[in-house]
């Protein structure tokens, strides 16, 4: 018999619902209805702040189209429940029409809540939570910064909804004050200590923090706009703008006029097979209340919709408790926690790191013999949580503290055998055992068809860098060779893609993706082929709609700094500089009140610049003679060169003019990773040129030419790639060397692991490049001399072009507004970013590096 399943709300959960519901059960005669209010398809609301980025909501729509195209499957969007008739199992609808169900599953979601503050109402003074009010935030937004006054805004709470206000705010340029009533950011997820390393990170990118700060009322204007916040002990402050996300509620009305059991504290009551108190309703996700509480969190109402669909089809399945880890980027800073973060286990020890200077608190809780993870705090630096998380309940092998120091600084990391009922995607309940058997039973040799087959990663993707280790490690196993394919959006690694893009001859994202991928990109796949068309065309990173494609640094040609400010690099090739442009970096720096530093690369770095203050500092460079010195891209960066034979004593060659040959050939040159040169007159080495990527060494006969030297937290000594080299043969090696780097690396890669890795090793690359036994030399040098003969100064380009002029501003109407929000203090005759006691009470210490175990 046909069985009509309702299902009244189109969120996050309806949609895992729905799908684990089709996969599921393909021959029973079923049909389903999905009642959702909004106009959207299901969304998901945790990337809402994508929107304030410039994301169009489409981008946010979750799972397959071809769902909703179903025979069986029906959404009805726009359309509001307004009663649910349990008698005659009718569910009655706003625009006058009565739905009849056999069995009716709520998944209403929760609201946001609004605390009873006096003034509420005023203009000006949003929630935040669906597309609809990202879209009214937006619109008061640029009305405020059109004002011509400078704007101020409060993000009401400090949780993550808060916090991912706060951005939001600061992304439209508002000066940005995050209210919290509690002793710390994000109380429910870190402790005091990550608390407290969460307030500093985003109390450096300009975004003030009150914390136990307890709001009474909103005040308005005279037109009923808001105009500030009062606390509760008098103290009021300014606000344009005010963003509440204190929390919500199970949006649970409807059951309960329906007669059903509601909690004590709201939220429909179920059993662990998600059925409530009347055997044809059931209710999954955050307005379920399940083993008394109501879960705010995408992984177990995923959970709750895979139990609601294996009970509604006569399976046992139970709800096995609610895992609360969470791997978050908050105004780009990473936050996690996981396990039992709070030490509650009777005996746990704490095993803390803790650098305040670096910004990252990182926390282990063990058991008390210090063996087994119990949980842990991950603040600053997240990198350890896909690996940690999943070893919850089992024995670290080794001394747990290399898990927290950082790379380089405690060993190396000991290689992880997951269990198989360790849990590798915690939003899908997907174990590693999940995993090997899709690998070695069904076949799944490649990201997308595991997360096909397991929905491993298919929701907030912070799994995906394990999942495609516990995937190659079994591939391994299997005797298969794991996949090397750039991202979900393209099967082909960054090496093939570069040569199809080439081959092809295009040159937009929109083509490439079109020929050789699928989808809309993500941040992996954009900034890739952004690099490779650099790499192939030269031509400008904002031009052509390339905007859009590139990372933060490269899309303002500056470096951003942790207090939301920029760094200006011009070149300085080989390191050689006359005093009169030394006067104008001096001049520069000094009206615009820049810190100067000397670099590494022999170059002067000068930070502190806004936004809309780069082309003007640009402009004066390029007036004395400056150009962009790429720091900001994957690129070349420096030159590094000794005096040489021009001034010193030992030196056999001319090395300073070598170093400055070398920089303007490979100015500009987009790569994989960032690289690195350097030249030194004589073996005394002072340039230190082996630990470059390139590093060429004089000899009486002429230049020695090393390749692969990194520095970093893996330094490695540059190998010898050819000895006695002249002038031109040095060039076109050093082209053929770097030209095959571009075109066969992997995404990221430095030469170091890329020569490591390459089949053969140096001596293959030395047959390739100094003997052609390719075939493809003359292709290499062809390639080189087109970038040469291309090259054009980015920051000139941008100056020359009023549309590229109009992204540098910080305000809509006032473009040479500073944000007020940024406060610095003097130190050792410079100004710096102040730290937030700095601001309240002068001038403290920083507290040293520390490790510690507590009990």
């Amino acid at each position: 018999m046909s069985q009509h399943i309702v299902v009244i709300g189109a969120g996050m959960i309806a949609q895992r619902f729905v799908e684990a519901l089709v996969d599921r059960d393909q021959d029973s005669d079923f049909h389903v209805t999905v009642i959702g209010e909004e106009q959207y398809l299901p969304y998901d609301r945790i990337g809402l702040s994508r929107i304030f980025a410039g994301d169009d909501p489409s981008s946010l729509t979750l799972g397959e189209p071809m769902l909703w195209a179903n025979s069986k499957v029906k959404l009805r969007r726009g359309v509001r429940a307004t009663r649910i008739d349990r008698a005659s199992r009718e569910v009655h609808l706003d625009d006058g029409s009565e739905l009849p169900y056999d069995q009716l599953v709520l998944a209403t979601g929760s609201y946001a809540w609004m605390p009873p503050i006096h003034g509420s109402t005023l203009e000006g003074v949003f929630l935040y939570r669906t597309v609809e009010d990202v879209a009214r935030i937006q619109e008061w937004a640029a009305k405020v910064s059109a004002s011509g006054r400078e704007p101020r805004g409060i993000a009401l709470g400090g949780g993550l909804l808060g916090l991912e206000a706060a951005g939001a705010l600061k992304a439209m340029g508002i000066g940005t004050t995050v209210v919290q009533a509690s002793d710390r950011l994000m109380n429910v997820q870190v402790d005091e200590g990550g608390g407290h390393a969460l307030t500093r990170l985003i109390e450096r990118l300009g975004v003030e923090v009150r914390l136990n700060a307890f709001s009474d009322t909103f005040l308005g204007n005279d037109d009923g706009e808001i105009a500030g916040l009062r606390f509760t002990d008098g103290e009021e402050i300014p606000a344009d703008i005010v963003v509440v996300s204190t929390g919500v509620r199970p949006r649970d009305e409807l059951a309960r006029d329906a007669g059903l059991e509601i909690g004590e504290r709201g939220g429909v009551v179920v059993d662990d097979s998600c059925r409530t108190s009347d055997p044809h309703v059931w209710a999954i996700g955050e307005v379920a209340n399940i083993q008394g509480a109501c879960w705010g969190l995408v992984a177990p109402g995923n959970t709750m919709a895979e139990v609601a669909v294996d009970s509604l089809l006569g399976g046992a399945s139970q709800f096995p408790g609610a895992d609360v880890s969470t791997k978050l980027k908050l105004l780009g800073v990473d936050v996690a926690s996981f396990g039992d973060a709070f030490a509650r286990t009777p005996g746990a020890l704490e095993l803390v790191y803790s650098d305040p200077v670096a910004g990252v608190y990182k926390k282990l809780v063990m058991t008390d013999d210090a063996r087994t993870l119990l949980g842990g705090i991950l603040v600053g630096d997240a990198t350890a949580y896909a690996s940690l998380r999943p070893m919850v309940g089992a024995e670290l092998p080794g001394d747990p503290s290399v898990w927290l120091l950082p790379e380089g600084g405690g060993g190396e990391k000991p290689q992880l055998e997951l269990p198989d009922a360790a849990a590798v995607c915690s939003c899908n309940n997907v174990t590693a055992g999940t995993i090997r058997g899709a690998v070695a039973d069904h076949e799944c040799h490649d990201l997308s068809s595991v997360k096909a087959c397991t929905k491993a990663g298919t929701s907030c993707g912070s799994c995906i860098p394990l999942v495609k280790k516990v995937m190659g490690e079994e591939m391994a196993k299997q005797g298969l060779v794991a996949s090397n394919a750039l991202c979900e959006h393209f099967a082909m690694s960054r090496a093939e893609l570069f040569q199809a893009v080439q081959v092809a001859e295009l040159d937009s994202f929109s083509a490439i993706v079109e020929r050789f991928g699928s989808g809309r990109g993500c941040d992996i796949c954009k900034p890739t082929v952004a690099s490779i068309l650099a790499s192939l065309y030269n031509r400008h990173v904002l031009a052509e709609g390339r905007a859009g494609l590139q990372d933060t640094n490269d899309r303002v040609m500056a470096n951003m700094q942790k207090d939301g400010t920029y760094s200006v690099v011009p070149r300085i090739p080989g390191g050689e500089i006359t005093p009169e442009k030394l006067i104008v970096i001096g001049q520069v720096a000094k009206d615009f009140d820049l810190y100067t530093k000397i670099t590494g690369g022999q170059r002067i770095d000068m930070f502190g610049a806004r936004l809309e203050q780069l082309p003007a500092i640009w402009s004066r460079l390029v007036e004395a003679g400056f150009e962009s010195g790429h720091a900001y891209g994957k690129s070349l960066r420096t030159v590094k060169s000794c005096v040489g034979s021009t001034w010193c004593r030992y030196g056999v060659q001319d090395s300073v003019a070598m170093a400055i040959a070398l920089e303007l050939r490979y100015r500009g040159l987009r790569s994989p990773h960032k690289l690195k040169l350097g030249v030194s007159g004589c073996a005394r080495e002072c340039a230190e040129a082996r630990g470059k990527d390139v590093g060429v060494i004089a000899t009486e006969k002429g230049w020695n030419v090393y390749v692969g030297g990194n520095g970093g937290f893996t330094p490695r000594h540059a190998e010898l790639l050819a000895e006695d080299l002249d002038d031109e043969s040095l060039f076109r090696v050093i082209d053929r060397y770097l030209m095959f780097y571009i075109r066969t690396a992997d995404r990221l890669q430095r030469t170091a692991p890329w020569q490591e890795d390459f089949e053969g090793g140096l001596e293959r690359l030395k047959e390739i490049i100094l003997d052609d036994a390719l075939g493809i030399c003359e292709e290499l040098d062809e390639h080189m001399s087109r970038h040469i003969g291309s090259y054009e100064d980015e920051w000139a380009a941008v100056l020359r072009d009023p549309e590229r002029l109009k992204q540098f501003a910080s305000f809509v109407n006032a473009p040479e507004t500073p944000d007020p929000s940024l406060a610095y203090v003097e130190s050792r005759g410079q100004r710096r970013p102040a730290t937030r006691e700095e601001r309240e009470s002068g001038p403290v210490l920083i507290a040293p590096t520390t490790l510690e175990v507590r009990s």
